[in-house]
């Protein structure tokens, strides 16, 4: 991890402002000289320059009525149209009529669409990382490590294309031969958040592709344009896919953006056998029972309050890194972020003093500064819920570092804050609650059972960790009386999965897995088969039914 030395900190205290032409400049930010306080366009016309590369119509990011704008500075990059409910029920439509067909290709054959949308990613790797980072304030390489996610996805998609096998059963008839088949399963929903904008329709669509479904997509509304530009890089391949005589039937992949009532629209319609829901738990609590009212599925990725454990035993060093990463990458907002760490009493003083310097000099500032590691919250409503943790937190006696905002002069709807520290003595109030940003509550233990004990007691199973060097340790916590999460990992953080695992958690995390190891199942519908290749029809379990 790169911290500044003092000197050139970007942030040196509680009450800064910055000026608005420096968060627009590609140089080195971190020593501020006198500027006059304008407000820049730069943002959004390198954000036009960016669509149109990727093949983005002019029309379609720039004379619609949904408002799009940078967490950077908050000025507007875009005007997207959005999609009215008869037109989202039309694409749905569309892209069942498109299903029947897709189906009947063969997999290695929907395999290869998919390899070239791995190859239009590659080729725009830098244009569409660039994008994401202006819309949702990563830093660059965060940005570009999200597009490398969706490359990894669409190989590991083209491979399980020639590997959708099902069993050879073991039967208790002679002269019989039981089996099980997997078949395409429908359309796929796909309802994605702002914090990855286009990684998580790709872990959800490159396998339906190749399983044989069609599918729609409604983006986050905070996050419409990178959802434009991975639409058309698919549409690219489709083309290419076409003229190597392949057959894309029309609506095979569908976009529709606005916020909940398009939502809607998709959780109840009847052609959609599958809804795939990232967000809140709150928003899983409406999409799950609406959606198994219609007997339909849901693949719910929902909330993370992800714990880990620091041991006597613990590399402080790499303990240091990873605690770090976890903690503040994309300020806090990854369903995976680290937010309740538990410290063993015999190495409180040593990590916290270390921790306490790196939260006192991470960078914090304009994310496109490759300088800097954290960049700003969303908008405001995610600033205003951590300001209320943190202030229920100082009401329970808890010592608060940082956590307050960095003003931008000229660019009032800019939200950038300092990672916040909160150690505290009891898991009550906000701890056990899942907030949106960059707060690390930090408590005490002096049994590791006690410590697991707390890990597990909170709503959330998303991603857990422990960093240890003793190898019982280690086991027990990945054992059943260990972590409850879905993701349990040890001497690494909570956060940053690869695609190759089965990535998603238990309880109010909603249960559901994308991305590799079996996930594929859930994009397709199982069929056990028998079949007797004799001349006698022996029944099972012995039954005799005798007729003439």
């Amino acid at each position: 991890m790169r911290v500044p030395a003092p000197a050139t900190q970007l942030i040196p205290g509680r009450n800064e402002v910055l000026n608005s032409h420096s968060l627009n400049s590609r140089r080195s930010l971190h020593i501020f000289a006198p500027m006059p306080n304008i407000t820049s366009t730069y943002l959004a016309t390198e954000a036009d320059a960016l669509l149109a590369q990727m093949g983005v119509a002019l029309p379609r990011y720039r004379q619609g009525e949904l408002v799009v704008r940078t967490p950077i500075t908050g000025e507007i990059i875009g005007r997207v149209h959005e999609t009215g409910a008869t037109d989202a029920a039309s694409e749905i439509d569309k892209a069942h009529a498109a299903f029947l067909d897709w189906q009947l290709v063969p997999a290695p054959k929907r395999g290869e669409l998919v390899r070239l949308l791995g190859e239009e990613l590659r080729t725009h790797k830098v244009a569409l990382g660039r994008l994401i980072s202006l819309e949702v304030g990563k830093i660059v390489s965060e940005g570009l490590g999200e597009v490398q996610e969706m490359i990894d996805i669409c190989d590991y998609a083209v491979g399980l294309s020639r590997q959708l096998y099902g069993l050879t059963l073991a039967t208790e008839r002679g002269e019989h031969r039981m089996m099980e088949t997997w078949h395409p399963l429908g359309v796929t929903g796909i309802i994605s958040a702002f914090n990855f904008p286009a990684a998580v329709w790709s872990w959800n669509a490159a396998l339906a592709l190749v399983c044989g479904d069609s599918i729609v997509w409604k983006p986050s509304e905070k996050t419409p344009l990178s959802a434009l530009a991975t639409h058309a890089l698919l549409e690219c391949a489709a083309k290419r896919f076409a003229t190597q005589g392949g057959t894309v039937p029309e609506g095979l992949f569908g976009l529709v953006i606005g916020g909940r009532p398009i939502g809607q629209v998709l959780v109840d319609h009847p052609l959609i056998p599958l809804i795939c829901a990232t967000g809140s738990t709150s928003m899983g609590r409406t999409v799950g029972p609406k959606v198994a009212e219609r007997f339909a599925r849901s693949l719910l990725e929902l909330g993370g309050n992800n714990g880990a454990i620091v041991t006597p035993s613990a590399d402080l060093d790499l303990t240091l890194r990873g605690i770090t990463f976890a903690a503040m990458g994309t300020a806090g907002q990854r369903c995976t972020s680290l937010r309740r760490l538990f410290v063993h009493e015999s190495i409180y003083d040593r990590l916290m003093s270390r921790l306490k310097r790196t939260y006192e000099s991470v960078a914090v500032g304009n994310p496109l500064d490759p300088l800097n590691l954290v960049g700003p919250l969303i908008d405001g409503a995610a600033y205003e819920a951590m300001q209320a943790a943190l202030a229920e937190a100082a009401a329970l006696g808890a010592t608060i570092q940082g956590g307050s905002r960095i003003t931008v002069s000229g660019a009032p709807e800019a939200f950038y804050v300092r990672p916040a520290m909160v150690e505290i003595g009891t898991q009550t109030g906000p701890v056990v609650r899942e907030t949106f940003a960059p707060i690390l509550y930090v408590l005490k233990y002096s049994e590791l059972s006690s410590a697991l004990r707390l890990h597990n007691a909170v709503p959330h199973g998303l991603s857990s960790a422990i960093f240890t060097n003793d190898v019982r340790e280690a086991e027990l916590f990945l054992s059943v009386r260990g972590s409850d999460c879905g993701i349990a990992n040890v001497n690494i953080g909570p956060s940053g999965a690869e695609i190759g695992g089965a990535f998603g958690g238990e309880k109010e995390t909603g249960g559901g897995r994308e991305s590799g190891s079996d996930a594929r199942k859930s994009y397709m519908r199982r069929a056990t088969n028998t079949i007797n290749y004799g001349r006698t029809l022996p029944l099972a379990q012995g039954v005799e039914f005798g007729v003439a």
